[in-house]
């Protein structure tokens, strides 16, 4: 029986891998989950899956899941996340939502387990660093976000030299074929109304300005080890084909299906095997106006070029970057910036960045703390 211990289960990820482990029984056993005030959700997690470990965020709502649960260890905070990352298991799921799910995924490699990742900013802020901790661990990281899942489907049997190019397909988000000037007036609500996936919020913004696709391609610019030049991004409205790779001899290889992320869930959890009818057949004949593809637009939709232009400086760029695009997606969550003033002020704040090369764990946290004041302060201006 196989240990996974999930870090962020009450997530939209999260939820979903429990319900890929419900379709093997016997086949897992939940060592951790982990979660933020999502309480009554975990409560139902902890009750039906008996966990060794649950963690939560704050140290109140942990004294009363103790209470409850006598055999569970109730943890709480960042030192119950590391915790729960280095448990006794075989697998550590980690869907947290931004740069804290880079520590716990740093020692949860650094404890030899193997990482099934869905946490995009572990390596689009320290993918240099968590790359290097597994090939010296000698791990697997395994992604679980769609488009790289497809990349890693893809490339089964494929020599790696014989690979010239990866395709990462982009939905185009809601506002796919818009003019700079209509995005002033784009609301929360607009931003929110994903065409093709149910995602959690934040994700759902950054797939709105477009971020959200600048990051994946950081991301695998560190997984598969290639550089930005050979990865091309294609918007594919449809969101059938989730990513290719084009070959030496011009052949491209597709993964398709239709939006649902238990099918790269359950992969990650059983490469090399597959579990039976994880998610709904694809129609081919139902498919309305076909399978199209575009070119991004970056000169209205910037994040996208902010994103590409950090991962060729390297460094702390990449970090800087999505640090302060994490606290102006809170911002506009809570409605306090508008939609244009997330790029508007995320170049401002890449203008100012001078890119550190020499990293390490602690100086990727200090220039992302840096970020994150900086956008702040320009959100007050």
């Amino acid at each position: 029986m196989r240990k996974i211990s999930i870090l962020g289960s009450t997530g939209s990820i999260g939820t979903q891998a429990l319900d890929v482990i419900r379709m093997s029984p016997g086949e897992y056993e939940v060592s951790a989950l982990v979660c933020g005030s999502s309480i009554e959700k975990i409560r139902n997690q902890i009750k039906e899956f008996k966990p060794g470990i649950a963690v939560v965020a704050n140290e109140e709502d942990a004294a009363t899941l103790k209470e409850e649960f006598k055999d569970t260890q109730v943890l709480w905070g960042d030192d119950g996340i590391i915790g729960a990352a280095t448990c006794d298991c075989d697998l550590v799921i980690n869907s947290l939502v931004g740069i804290r799910g880079m520590v716990p995924t740093y020692h949860a490699i650094m404890a030899g387990k193997d990482v099934a990742l869905a946490n995009k900013e572990t390596l689009v802020a320290g993918g240099q660093v968590i790359m290097k901790a597994v090939s010296e661990k000698g791990i697997k990281l395994t992604p679980i976000d769609s488009e790289h899942s497809a990349i890693f489907q893809c490339m089964q049997g494929e020599r790696r030299e014989d690979i010239s190019k990866l395709i990462i397909t982009c939905s185009g988000g809601p506002f796919r074929g818009y003019s700079l000037e209509e995005l002033k007036s784009v609301t929360l609500a607009d931003t929110l109304k994903h065409p093709r996936w149910d995602m959690g919020k934040k994700i759902t913004v950054d797939s709105a300005t477009l971020m959200n696709k600048g990051f994946e391609l950081i991301e695998a610019k560190w997984l598969f080890d290639f550089s930005p030049e050979n990865i091309e991004i294609v918007v594919h409205p449809q969101s059938i084909i989730h990513s290719m790779i084009e070959m030496c001899d011009g052949g491209v290889i597709a993964q398709m299906g239709v939006p649902d992320m238990k099918l790269p869930i359950s992969y990650a959890l059983t490469h090399p095997a597959r579990i039976d009818n994880v998610s709904q057949r694809l129609d081919f004949f139902s498919l309305e106006g076909g399978l199209t593809f575009e070119t991004p637009d970056r000169k209205t939709f910037r994040c996208l070029a902010m994103a590409e232009e950090a991962i060729k400086e390297g460094g702390t760029a990449p970090a800087v970057l999505n640090g302060a695009n994490e606290v102006l997606v809170s911002n506009f969550l809570k409605e306090r910036i508008s939609f244009i003033d997330i790029q508007n002020i995320l170049e401002e704040v890449m203008d100012r960045h001078v890119s550190k090369q020499d990293l390490s764990i602690e100086v990727i946290l200090e220039e992302d703390r840096w970020a994150r004041d900086l956008a702040e302060a320009l959100i007050a201006d």
